[in-house]
């Protein structure tokens, strides 16, 4: 099969790259559309009971007032003095209605509430115009430049002020991210690579696996919301997958034009080989992430779609634009050297193949010292994992001197605590006031409870503000959550707030994660039984998965929940971890670590079926692909790592997890921990009953190498 296809390439390279050509000047004015069609927001379980109450609190009664915040301070007025009065009351007034239908300040409600200690601050609470919070948030766009009030400070807040922030900083941090490693990716490409022209093979991949990644995400936008986070994940994996897959084919393709004097029969071999590799790790890392689809978040889904977007666009490019280029190209691979080799020099595989044939034989002479030391030091990084706790989302996701962060900050130092974020308690029909009032003088008895009012009524609905001192992410505000859930209610009763969709997110993430981890689990092995013709590989690719994931879990408990790299990365630790995150992580991890697990394995299969010598198989297959997994890493690192330099809390956490699975998973892992089992294991390692190669022969997608 990858045989054919590499012979239909080397025949129509031409046509292939003229067909690549168009889809790229397609995409780059359609595709890229995409960004004004994806959401904010999209932590939320649809069918969850805070999701009903948010919707029904936005149906029916109308948006809170304090959705929008606007806090306005002076360091030498005071709210009483006229000159204050008349900043913050003129600001306002000139503000279109058609966009502010509503807003609540001290000087027409009177309300002590609405002022700080020092009466040196006051906040606006407005009501924004729009069917839903996207729309609200457009409206925000066009007014916020106009909030600011002349002679004092002015910080915008609240859940709409938040979500745009949010959104700015995404944007801000990704093209950060891209500054920061272009350059780095470009010396270390042309160095890793040996020329110029080598170097620049990935980067055209990467260029037409985002760019494709990005129309299939606007197609897809098409059906249904799509988060904008999703873009991250697209950059990420975009250009990090294309330059293993580059690196991977390219290394082969040399080594086989070293063995033979024909281009065409080099770059057939190579697509019998590596190609046929890339393409069980590009479907293998595709499933990992389509994982996520079974979760109805929208953020954990849309990172599933443009994740499994990018990846298999990456891996068609790998296996035909890839190959169509090398065909052009041929020995001109390697044109524009960087530096010359002299007389007797070794080239660079031979001094990789060396060092990495060393270490080889010092696995094969010491493997269980080198199995044990292994799992030792993983199950130490991984020990963290074992006390997280998981939080939510909230302001402190943005970095400190943010405007959000600001306003919430000097509302819960300054102003009355809890006034910002109540437990929305909603009943839902028709209920007698009398009825009413008995269950909001309950919800007031609840232990936990500083006050309840009821914020507004419509269509057949009641909301109720629950006030309480706790921090909404806290385990004493969801227990709090829970007993008004169990409170004897006179109507249908649903319960939101940041606590509610805290409990709630737990809940659904608690309930599909088993189910997930089981699919994920039983398609990768049928996918590696598929590739490596064994029961035994797959099953220990698993556990060593798991080994990998466990440390990167640790790593980033001990950064983030314990608040060890707040001071290096500029973040404020909340005690948990966004319990999205990890699933992820898990997700985006998996995929890659089964991507090198691959590229080692099937090297190793492939010296196993020319020699059927386990040791030496194993020796050959780290010394081969060793150098290639290490810089493939490496690579993959810079873009990771990038990521780090966000300003928002969660984006650096999957940053760093992603950073710490890498490296771990190729070095430890891979270089070590794999290759000292499969030398244990013996014959072992290729044990398959004969119903099962029955099986394998019709399914095995080719050739073995």
């Amino acid at each position: 099969m990858f045989e054919s296809l590499g012979r239909f390439v080397q025949r129509r390279r031409r046509w292939v790259i003229v067909g690549a050509l168009v889809l790229i000047a397609a995409a780059s004015v359609w595709g890229t559309g995409v960004f004004g069609a994806l959401k904010n927001g999209g932590f939320d379980d649809p069918s969850s009971g805070s999701s009903h109450a948010a919707k029904i609190i936005n149906d029916r009664i109308g948006p809170a007032d304090d959705e929008l915040v606007v806090l306005y301070e002076s360091a030498s007025a005071t709210v009483d003095d006229p000159a204050f009065r008349a900043a913050v009351t003129g600001t306002l007034a000139r503000l279109p209605s058609a966009d502010v239908p509503h807003v609540t300040t001290y000087w027409n409600t009177g309300s002590p509430a609405l002022v700080s200690h020092d009466r040196h601050a006051t906040y606006a609470a407005i009501r924004l115009a729009g069917a839903d919070l996207p729309d609200r948030l457009k409206t925000y766009d066009r007014i916020r430049d106009h909030l600011a009030a002349p002679g004092l400070r002015t910080f915008r807040g609240g859940v709409i002020g938040t979500n745009a922030e949010l959104s700015r900083q995404t944007s801000a941090g990704l093209a950060r991210a891209e500054m920061i490693s272009t350059p780095i990716l470009l010396v270390l490409l042309v160095v890793i690579f040996g020329s110029l022209v080598s170097a620049l093979l990935p980067l055209a991949i990467g260029g037409v696996a985002i760019l494709g990644a990005f129309t299939a995400l606007r197609l897809i936008t098409l059906a249904t919301d799509v988060s904008t986070f999703a873009i991250n994940i697209v950059t990420m994996l975009g250009l990090g997958l294309a330059i293993d897959y580059a690196l991977f084919i390219v290394t082969r393709y040399r080594e086989e034009l070293r063995r033979t004097d024909s281009e065409r029969e080099a770059l057939v071999r190579t697509m019998a080989t590596a190609g046929r590799t890339v393409a069980f790790s590009g479907i293998t890392v595709a499933i990992a992430l389509g994982g996520l689809l079974f979760f109805p978040q929208m953020f954990l889904r849309s990172m599933g779609l443009g994740g499994m977007a990018v990846v298999l666009v990456d891996m068609l490019a790998a296996l035909t634009v890839l190959p169509a280029l090398l065909a052009l190209l041929g020995r001109r691979v390697d044109a524009l050297r960087f530096g010359r080799r002299r007389r007797g020099e070794k080239s660079r595989d031979e001094r990789e193949r060396g060092a990495w044939s060393r270490l080889a034989g010092s696995v094969m002479r010491r493997p269980v010292a080198y199995a044990t030391g292994s799992v030792l030091v993983l199950l130490v990084l991984g020990a963290p994992f074992l006390g997280i706790r998981f939080g939510g989302i909230d302001v402190r996701a943005l970095p400190p001197g943010a405007e959000p962060r600001t306003v919430s900050a000097t509302l819960d130092r300054d102003f009355s605590h809890g006034a910002l974020s109540p437990i929305d308690v909603v009943v839902a029909g028709d209920v007698a006031k009398a009825d009413l009032d008995g269950y909001v003088g309950r919800l007031r008895g609840v232990r936990g409870v500083a006050g309840a009012d009821v914020a507004g009524t419509g269509r057949s609905a009641t909301h109720v503000a629950v006030r309480t001192p706790a921090d909404p992410q806290s385990e004493q505000a969801r227990d709090l959550v829970r007993r008004i859930r169990a409170l004897p209610a006179p109507g249908q009763v649903y319960v939101g707030g940041q606590s509610a969709e805290l409990v709630d997110l737990l809940s659904s993430l608690g309930h599909v994660l088993p189910w997930t981890a089981l699919f994920v689990g039983v398609v990768t092995f049928a996918l590696l039984f598929a590739a490596l013709g064994s029961v035994v590989l797959p099953l220990k690719a698993l556990v060593m998965n798991a080994l990998s994931l466990s440390a990167a879990f640790g790593v980033m408990v001990w950064g983030f929940q314990d608040g060890h790299l707040a001071g290096l990365l500029g973040f404020t630790s909340t005690g948990a971890v966004e319990a999205s995150q990890p699933v992820l992580i898990l997700a985006v991890a998996f995929g890659l670590s089964m991507d090198y697990e691959l590229f080692l394995l099937s090297r190793i299969r492939e010296e196993w079926d020319r020699t059927g010598d386990n040791a030496a198989a194993v020796a050959a297959g780290l010394q081969r692909t060793g150098a290639i997994i290490t810089n493939a890493a490496l690579l993959l690192a810079v873009v990771i790592g990038a990521f780090t330099t966000s300003g928002i809390m969660f984006i650096k956490l999957i940053g760093v997890g992603l950073l710490a699975a890498v490296v771990v998973d190729a070095t430890l892992v891979r270089a070590l921990l794999v290759p000292a089992t499969i030398r244990l294991l013996g014959r072992a390692n290729w044990w398959l009953p004969s119903p099962l190669r029955r099986l394998h022969s019709r399914v095995a997608l080719g050739e073995a190498g």
